[in-house]
């Protein structure tokens, strides 16, 4: 049985290792997906499940307990089980902190080498948590010309303390206290918050701005506004993991956009290269919506650099 903790599995993948293998796996026929969950509120088990042709099966069974905080645990455990589409034998076992925290700045960032303007010099950075830590460097390895970092969230001094720690990359790092005024100049705009109600206006985004939704994942939760998502060229990562989400769902509801103003999703923009998905002056919205199958590709990618 092979099984990869978290420090054991945490340098297999570069950030172009993920992203390469998001980018391989959406080129094989699209993935058969399907989650169940079971349990209160307060204590639920989620198993999130895959197939994809080709590449195999996988499993993420997570224990999502939010009261964990309180007394100094994480609010989920679990791990990514792999198993071989040949003969359906067991490959591997991966902690599922280490799958998630790849493949959610790799999905974003494959999303954002297909819509935004390879020559970005400034990202902004919506939140100050871990997810916001993995971007900055995810970006950061796939956009080379970024001259500036910008992390902006509701407390000052969280952005701050997140800044210091991301001393080290390449492009130097500020905390931002005015939101509006630091959109007015950013090329990427990353959020990965759990708002309620929208942080981002449409009246706040340039033209030739590249927005990447991470943070909402029901039907409630959205982190841009209705003219934002109506006034873009819109696309998600799956089309079926995201119809749900308060992104898309909302304004629809709202008569501001269509289900056909999604453009389409990663299959679409991975396997159609000769097609010309913007100009300079749109404003192009990437919903990251997550999904088993991109946990599969991540631990496939993984186990299979091990010889496994």
């Amino acid at each position: 049985m092979n099984f990869l903790n978290y420090d054991q599995a945490k340098n297999i993948l570069s950030w172009h290792e993920a992203i390469e293998a998001l980018r391989l796996g959406h080129e094989k026929p699209k993935a058969t997906l399907h989650d169940s969950l079971i349990g209160p509120k307060d204590g639920m088990l989620l198993n999130r499940m895959a197939r994809i042709e080709g590449l195999g099966y996988g499993i993420k069974a997570e224990s999502v307990f939010n009261g964990n905080t309180s007394i100094g645990l994480p609010n989920t455990h679990g791990v990514v089980i792999v198993y071989s589409s040949e003969n359906g034998i067991l490959r591997g076992l991966v902690d599922s902190h280490i799958i998630t925290d790849l493949k959610t700045a790799a999905d974003s960032v494959l999303g954002a080498t297909l819509l935004a303007r390879p020559d970005s010099k400034h990202l902004v950075i919506i939140g100050a948590g871990r997810v916001a830590h993995n971007l900055a460097h995810a970006y950061s390895a796939l956009f080379p010309k970024l001259k500036k970092i910008s992390i902006w969230s509701r407390r000052l001094n969280q952005s701050q303390a997140l800044a210091k720690r991301l001393e080290g990359l390449s492009a130097p790092v500020v905390a931002a206290s005015d939101l509006q005024l630091t959109l007015s100049t950013a090329d990427i705009v990353s959020a990965a918050t759990m708002a309620q109600q929208p942080i981002l206006k449409g009246d706040w985004i340039r033209s030739g701005t590249h927005i990447d939704l991470i943070g909402a994942f029901t039907p409630e939760m959205r982190e841009a506004d209705d003219q934002l998502i109506a006034s873009s060229q819109l696309y998600v990562d799956n089309l079926e993991t995201t119809w749900n989400i308060g992104e898309i769902v909302i304004p629809i509801v709202n008569g501001k956009i269509s289900r056909d103003h999604i453009r389409g999703d990663l299959y679409r923009l991975v396997n159609s290269s000769s097609e010309n998905f913007r100009n300079q002056k749109d404003i192009t919205v990437f919903k990251n919506g997550g999904g088993a199958h991109l946990d599969l590709m991540v631990a496939d990618a993984m186990l299979k650099k091990l010889g496994l």
